[in-house]
């Protein structure tokens, strides 16, 4: 008797279900290849039908999951909640017509100077320069034009990628007001409405009839699950367990992993340049992470 209490209490202590390390992971590439999904439809509604897609089934799953009371609160925090969605629609916005003229791994390795910025802003370290040396870097070898000759990336989808990051960067400053004028994730959700109203006019523009296709619509509602529901339902459960510095070192394989996928489901190869500046901004993204604070919210 005394056996099995010490094994149930043993079995108590053991920890449930896959490691949170693990499951941040899984929401990277959870991530990535949903951006591989939506590039796959660009042909047929292109990027802004497809944000449009991905944008508007957020919301609708995110409203069936979590149920949340978008009523009864103050003009300010609403007011707020649409500067998040606005931020929200223009970074998707901005990425999707990114990835649709260069490789998925530079557009999100590029995209990612915007939250390595807020990371390391406002610092006096010596060691957080490094950061921003190595990650400047590693953009200057992605540049169009640079010491070491000209690349075959388009200037646009660059351009596109850097104002991603802009816009990834206020996503982050504000989602901790957002977080804290609304509970759970009924500030996302409102957002997510707010970003569907204003990408509305461009996505049917640009996919038209095509985005009532079923075919399509189910594709864009695994983008949407992929991008959204899963990562979001994963780095949640991952926090409650995981230091906030440590998730930030595992965010920083982002930008690689958008690589592998890019080449493994897209095809996409990348040069020597474009894998020594991956290289350069997931170091310092690492670094930022492991020596000072460092967050990641998606949209």
């Amino acid at each position: 008797m005394q056996k099995d209490a010490t094994s149930a209490r043993e079995g108590a202590k053991r920890p449930r279900g896959l490691p949170p390390t693990v499951l941040v992971l899984f929401s990277i590439g959870s991530v990535q290849f949903g951006a591989a999904i939506a590039k796959g439809l660009f042909d047929s509604v292109g990027p802004t039908g497809t944000v449009l897609f991905r944008i508007s089934l957020s919301a609708l799953v995110l409203l069936l999951l979590w149920r949340p009371k978008l009523k009864g609160y103050a003009r300010a925090e609403y007011g707020l909640a649409v500067v998040f969605g606005l931020a929200l629609a223009a970074m998707n916005l901005s990425l999707y017509l990114a990835i649709d003229r260069i490789p998925l791994g530079v557009a999100v390795t590029l995209e990612f100077i915007g939250p390595l910025g807020v990371a390391v802003a406002g610092s006096r370290r010596l060691l957080d320069g490094l950061w921003v040396l190595l990650a400047a870097t590693g953009v200057l070898l992605l540049a169009p034009l640079n010491v070491l000759g000209a690349t075959n990336l388009d200037p646009v989808g660059v351009m596109f990628a850097l104002l991603a990051g802009v816009f990834w960067a206020s996503y982050i400053l504000l989602s901790a007001r957002v977080g804290g004028a609304f509970p759970g994730g009924t500030g996302l959700v409102i957002s997510l409405c707010v970003g569907t109203l204003v990408l509305m006019p461009i996505g049917i523009a640009g996919g038209g009839y095509a985005l009532l296709d079923p075919k399509l619509l189910l594709m864009g509602l695994g983008v949407a699950i992929l991008s959204s529901a899963i990562p979001y339902s994963l780095e949640l459960s991952a926090l409650r367990s995981l230091p906030t510095r440590v998730f930030g070192v595992l965010m920083s394989l982002e930008p690689a992993v958008a690589a592998l996928v890019g080449f493994l489901v897209l095809g996409e190869l990348l040069d020597w340049r474009a894998v020594a500046a991956i290289g350069l901004v997931t170091t310092a993204a690492a670094g930022a992470s492991l020596f000072g604070a460092y967050g990641r919210p998606e949209g």
